[in-house]
């Protein structure tokens, strides 16, 4: 008998999606080794005979984890406007589903099958081709450098004329010490740069901005900025900035302007929850603001607000159109209000159509990723997941598999391909810090290069950066003084995600696994695969038994005359049918 509480369809979502005008992509979930075929029958919901007219079209079984089997199928026909049922079969049993109904017999009535009303290029689930492509370098401009090769390690102080406030630095980066630098990016292979805050703010991480429309004076001029862009661009490079609309400075105009006038204030508006009078705390008090997190320095913007909608959409175009850069990261995205985001959205893609919008946000984020606010997140769960399987070994490989299809299987495949994959960031320790050994690095690395989404590097993990508190996270790039230099590693792995499609455009199949460290998977692309195996166990391993002929492209402790891998070891090949 089918499993019928294991079996699950959601119509429009994740589950049924149009990556592009007149094709739909059909999942559906059921019991692990449950039916022995699984069918899709599709037709035109407003066929003008009375009987709509269905084709069938048989579904493939993707993924399965301890639970569940993933079956999917993507149709391509002249149809746009789509009703659809599946028949499922089992070595006893056949039923079929529309509609969240599990029956024996189909429906009278047309409309009570599952619908795709309108397949709408305005709604299509995709990302901008480049996003797809891109292997992003991210730079927390205060700690890369200061000259060629080179970060200073001093920290200073500037009064800025603007606002009146001391601007700090900590270890003396620049944007001019990153154009310089550009030729060590570009022969790592990255083509595309992630920048953390450049707008002026007086503490180093610049996340409490005074000015949205000039680069902070500590760190460079505008005009420095945009030969930063130009040189970028000029190399194949796209760019990408930091944007904090969330909170600002409480030093900000608008805020400085309530501190002072109170209720009177025309800024009132602007900020959340003011109580007043509105007073800066000292020594560890309360605010009486809304700021982010708990820090009093940050005050919390009113994005629902006409004017600071205002004003930040015009920061918006201002940055795309008077400096070319490529793309917003947004920080803090869950906790701006979602119809500000949908306006955000609407002037950077007039103002340059293929920009992109990246969001912080860690948890799940189905809602922000519909077409209508982002086209990306950073991928926290993926360094989650490769931390408690290649780091620590915390997880084995049939738990890891099963996270790996949840976190895939949370958005339609084109959003996933644009997802930013990272293992570390300026928000928390660096991943090798993490590992119980160099080796488990390495497999995190050849996982981030092969999955579905953009990796995105953090600086110095090429040069065996490590840290596990905020200042040692966030260190100077040890130009002079790697710890150990993983370069070529990187520039392989970089090379082959570039020459081959599998890695951009192709599936992934997870082909074998065990309940130790051993993972098997393969990107696959028409007659064209990558096959990736792992072993992140401390012990050799003898069961890598699926895997190619050919010699691997990439390898270390395998050996293929018996199929042994060493501990820690991996293999990456690139196979041809």
């Amino acid at each position: 008998m089918i499993n019928r509480q294991a079996v699950y369809h959601q119509p429009l979502s994740q589950f049924a999606y149009a990556p592009a005008e007149y094709c739909l992509t059909i999942r559906l979930q059921t019991a692990k080794q449950d039916l022995c075929k699984c069918t899709l029958y599709y037709g035109d919901r407003v066929d003008p005979l009375p009987q709509v007219k269905f084709r069938a079209k048989g579904m493939e079984k993707v993924a399965s984890d301890e639970r569940f089997d993933y079956y999917e199928v993507t149709i391509r026909s002249e149809l746009d406007r789509i009703c659809y049922y599946f028949e499922l079969e089992a070595s006893d049993e056949k039923l079929y589903l529309y509609a969240g109904i599990l029956a024996t017999y189909l429906p009278s009535e047309r409309s009570e099958y599952y619908q795709y009303p309108f397949i709408r290029r305005e709604e299509l689930s995709d990302v901008p081709r480049w996003l797809k492509e891109a292997v992003v370098y991210n730079i927390f401009p205060d700690s890369f450098a200061s000259a060629k090769r080179e970060i200073s390690g001093q920290s200073e102080t500037l009064l800025d004329e603007k606002s009146g406030q001391t601007l700090h630095t900590r270890l003396g980066g620049t944007l001019r010490g990153i154009i310089a630098n550009l030729d060590y990016i570009a022969n790592l292979g990255f083509n595309c740069l992630y920048l953390n805050p450049i707008f002026t703010a007086a503490e180093y991480h610049r996340y409490d901005l005074l000015d949205y429309y000039h680069v902070s004076p500590n760190l460079g001029t505008d005009s420095d900025f945009r030969e930063l862009v130009q040189a970028a661009h000029a190399l194949g490079m796209h760019v990408i900035i930091d944007g904090v609309f969330n909170h600002c400075s409480w030093y900000f105009f608008a805020f400085d302007d309530v501190v002072k006038n109170g209720e009177k204030s025309r800024y009132k508006d602007w900020f959340y929850k003011l109580e007043f009078p509105v007073v800066r705390p000292e020594n560890g008090e309360k605010p009486s603001y809304s700021c982010f997190a708990y820090e009093p320095k940050m005050p919390k913007l009113n994005s629902s607000n006409p004017e600071v909608r205002a004003y930040f959409l015009d920061v918006c175009r201002y940055w795309l159109e008077e400096f070319d850069v490529d793309g917003w990261r947004l920080d803090v995205a869950n906790e701006v209000d979602k119809d500000f985001w949908r306006e955000f959205r609407k002037v950077a893609k007039r103002t340059k159509p293929d920009s992109v919008l990246i969001a912080e946000i860690w948890e799940s984020a189905e809602r922000w990723l519909q077409g209508d606010m982002f086209d990306s997140t950073m991928n926290y769960d993926f360094r989650k997941n490769c931390r408690d399987f290649l780091a620590s070994g915390k997880i084995n490989g049939s738990e890891f598999n099963s996270r790996l299809i949840s976190m895939n299987w949370r958005y339609p495949f084109p959003m996933v391909q644009g997802q930013l994959n990272l293992l570390d960031s300026h928000d928390v320790s660096r991943f090798r810090s993490l590992c119980l050994c160099p080796e488990r690095f390495y497999l995190a690395e050849i996982c981030l290069f092969t999955s579905i989404g953009a990796p995105c590097v953090f600086y110095g993990d090429e040069l065996g950066m490590q840290g596990e508190t905020e200042y040692t996270w966030r260190g100077a790039m040890p130009w002079q003084q790697a710890v150990s230099d993983e370069r070529e590693l990187f520039r392989q792995l970089i090379s082959l995600r570039k020459r081959n499609a599998c890695l951009i455009d192709g599936r992934l199949r997870v082909l074998d696994y065990d309940d130790k460290g051993k993972f098997v998977f393969a990107r696959e692309l028409g007659k064209w695969s990558v096959v990736v195996a792992l072993n992140a166990s401390e012990q050799e391993s003898d069961a890598f038994m699926r895997l190619p002929e050919t010699k691997p492209t990439l390898s270390y402790g395998y050996d293929a005359s018996t199929r042994k891998m060493t501990a820690y070891g991996y293999a990456v090949w690139e196979v041809e049918e």
